[in-house]
């Protein structure tokens, strides 16, 4: 998945700031420290790379355009990560000799952050130079001269190759929150253009997957045709660290209560009621008003543990005190589950709206009083993170695929 925006020097990012808080060249060279020359080329960079003038140049001072003001902002936002980042990881991995003290996020430059977020994924160095498209004695000798400038330890050779500390770890993550914030920036400024050449990155569990998303989907791309969706499917926890990490903006699926972490945010969209599926043929399936007790003996396939429906499934047990069935599979793959129903009398306790498709396949609840079981619906973001206007819409797209269960096609 290719986030990256365009490649911005931190320096010519300050200047800019500057230039904008202060409506003036000669007033920002004074705080960035450097020559009203060079603030000058680099606004000139900025406005070349993004294809816009991002000033109003006047006798009195210097005006953000539209752009100007939009891109300011995700300036700041990303500028603010950076420096949160550099002292976060300064409070972990400080040498105890150090005498370096404050302002950590002036000696990063773009270059070094690349190369540290590539070692992140790569675990190796030769690996992270091919990623970031530079030799591999150029990316080692960023990587090296990143950790010398803050006088932290981030790198540590491991079995399996090169991994990061903990101070290099929280380093990363605020470096890749950087860049997204960045990539937010020259998407507004394209959107403000007519060109909408932004992505939109959703991770989407299960349910979601067969009939909220597509139908946001098909809303948005008759609105926005050039709009570019990404959708990565996987393990919740897989998910989340890329939400956390800016590589995902959005979740969408069962919400994880109580939060798992503090720095997301859920917003609830429906509740999924829960039933007990099995095969047409089952010898329950004939049976009104079954009580659970009778399906603890049955053989089950569930989603793996840390699953709110597993848990569901536990608790319906505990209810019962009945203990955990002999020969459990876990899976969260329908297919694999469809398949284990239909070919045996395993049972699962799955989302009455997922399993639509399944009743056409020989797969039907049983009639049993789930005791009104349902898991919340919703969407996960990042806190404090701020839509592009495209990725807004779609997010209303979602609210709209979701206004209500009973909105949904049932069973």
């Amino acid at each position: 998945m290719n986030r990256e925006a365009p490649t911005f020097n931190f320096r010519h990012l300050r200047a800019f700031r500057e230039v904008a808080n202060t409506k003036s060249v000669s007033l920002a060279s004074q705080r960035v420290y450097l020559s009203q020359p060079a603030i000058t080329q680099a606004i000139a960079k900025l406005e070349r790379t993004l294809g816009t003038a991002l000033f109003d140049r006047h006798s009195d001072g210097m005006f953000t355009t539209q752009a100007g003001s939009l891109f300011l902002d995700r300036v700041n936002r990303a500028l603010d990560h950076l420096r949160t980042g550099s002292n976060e990881a300064a409070r972990l991995g400080l040498k105890k000799n150090s005498r370096r003290q404050g302002n950590f996020d002036q000696l990063l430059t773009t270059t070094q952050l690349r190369a540290l977020v590539a070692v992140s994924v790569a675990k190796n160095f030769s690996l992270a130079a091919r990623t970031v498209g530079i030799s591999q004695p150029s990316l080692h000798r960023a990587a090296r001269d990143l950790e010398r400038l803050l006088e932290i330890t981030l790198f540590e050779k491991t079995s399996q190759g090169i991994d990061l500390t903990r101070a290099g770890t929280l380093l990363a993550q605020y470096a890749k929150l950087t860049f997204a914030e960045l990539q937010q920036g020259f998407s507004e400024v394209a959107e403000l253009q007519g060109l909408d050449t932004g992505q939109i990155v959703v991770g989407t569990m299960p349910l979601a997957r067969s009939y909220i998303l597509p139908c946001a989907i098909n809303e948005l791309t008759r609105l926005r045709p050039e709009v570019r969706i990404n959708v990565v499917d996987g393990p919740y926890v897989d998910l989340l660290h890329g939400l956390r990490h800016g590589e995902i903006d959005m979740l969408i699926g069962a919400l994880r209560l109580p939060l798992p972490v503090d720095d997301i945010t859920q917003e609830p969209l429906f509740d999924d009621p829960l039933v007990v599926v099995a095969r047409v043929d089952h010898p329950l399936s004939s049976r009104k008003n079954i009580p659970l007790s009778e399906i603890a003996g049955y053989p089950w396939a569930v989603p793996r543990k840390g699953a709110p429906t597993r848990e569901y499934f536990e608790t319906m047990l505990a209810s019962i005190d009945a203990p955990l069935p002999t020969g459990l599979i876990e899976s969260s793959s329908l297919i694999l589950i469809r398949g284990l129903l239909l070919e045996s009398e395993r049972l699962t306790l799955i989302s009455e709206h997922q399993i639509r498709h399944e009743k056409h396949m020989g797969l039907a609840p049983l009639s049993i009083d789930m005791q009104d079981m349902k898991r919340p619906i919703g969407m996960t973001f990042r806190r404090n993170w701020r839509p592009t206007a495209t990725q807004e819409t779609f997010i209303q797209y979602l609210r709209e695929s979701c206004r209500g269960e009973h909105n949904l096609p049932t069973i």
